[in-house]
C-alpha cells in the first residue's frame, strides 16, 4: 500500500506536465593560464616574507639581505616592482646553486631563500636527495624553527612550499 502511494506520488511529480525543460547555453570553458612553478614559488615567498620596511634593515624588499657593496637606502621602502625583481633574481641564484638536483632545484632554492644556501647544502634534505631517497617531506618540514623553537608560521610556509613545489614522481 505504502509503495503504491510513493509510486503514484513520484509519477505525479515527474509527469511530463510537471517537468519543464530548461535550455542552457553551453559556454566554452575558459581555462586560467597555468602559473609556472617558479611564479608559484615567488608568490609563496611574497606571502610569507611580506614587503619589508626600513625598520627591518638589513632586509629589504621580500627578505633580500643587503650584501656589502649593494646600494639600498636605509630610509626608503622599495616599491613592489623593485622588490619582486630582486626576489626573482635571488631565487634564480639559489636555484643555480642546486642545479645538480634538476627539478628539485626550485624547492631547494626556496628553502635556501629562507635559511641560506649553506644551511640548505648541509641539510638532511640535500643528503637524502643526493642518495636518491625522495622521502624528504619530514626532513623538509623540520626546517620550521626560529631561535630553536618550532614557529607555526614557518611551519605553514614549509607545508605550502612542499605541497606546491615538490615533484613526487620525478622523471629525468
Amino acid at each position: 500500500m505504502m509503495l503504491a502511494i510513493v509510486s503514484m506520488t513520484l509519477c505525479g511529480l515527474f509527469s511530463p506536465a510537471r517537468v519543464s525543460v530548461m535550455t542552457v547555453k553551453a559556454t566554452p570553458a575558459v581555462s586560467e593560464p597555468e602559473v609556472s612553478p617558479f611564479e608559484q614559488a615567488v608568490e609563496i615567498i611574497k606571502k610569507y616574507e611580506g614587503l619589508h620596511s626600513p625598520k627591518h634593515w638589513p632586509l629589504v624588499g621580500y627578505g633580500h639581505k643587503v650584501l656589502p657593496g649593494e646600494k639600498f637606502s636605509r630610509n626608503k621602502k622599495l616599491s613592489q616592482t623593485e622588490a619582486e625583481t630582486i626576489l626573482r633574481k635571488d631565487l634564480l641564484k639559489n636555484c643555480a646553486v642546486f642545479r645538480e638536483f634538476g627539478a628539485d632545484s626550485l624547492l631547494l632554492g626556496v628553502l635556501a631563500y629562507n635559511i641560506g644556501s649553506g644551511a640548505t647544502l648541509r641539510s638532511s634534505v640535500v643528503k637524502k636527495l643526493r642518495a636518491g631517497n625522495r622521502d624528504i617531506e619530514a626532513n623538509y618540514l623540520a626546517h620550521c624553527r626560529y631561535r630553536g623553537k618550532v614557529h607555526s608560521q614557518i611551519r605553514r610556509r614549509r607545508v605550502e612550499e612542499f605541497q606546491t613545489l615538490f615533484i613526487r614522481d620525478k622523471k629525468q
